[in-house]
């Protein structure tokens, strides 16, 4: 379990830095994959409009603390 969750935050934080690259400037790098969540899910959500840019850095956030979290605690 603790392996899928730091997979998953390790997808987020790679997804969110990737969607904020994409709003400077044009991600080319395999950008269906990792601009998902910035061309599917920021794109047809009405209430992050004008906030695209903190909502992948809210991700890759999110994505660092489930990343960080799995790495720690007590090993099983």
């Amino acid at each position: 379990m603790r392996e899928l969750i730091r997979l998953l935050g390790l997808l987020f934080l790679l997804e969110g830095v990737s969607g904020a690259i994409d709003r400077v400037a044009v991600q080319p790098f395999m950008s269906f994959f990792l601009n998902f969540f910035n061309r599917v899910i920021v794109e047809n959500l009405d209430f992050l409009t004008g906030y695209e840019l903190f909502a992948n850095l809210a991700l890759a956030a999110l994505g660092g603390l489930l990343f960080a979290a799995a790495r720690s605690g007590v090993p099983t």
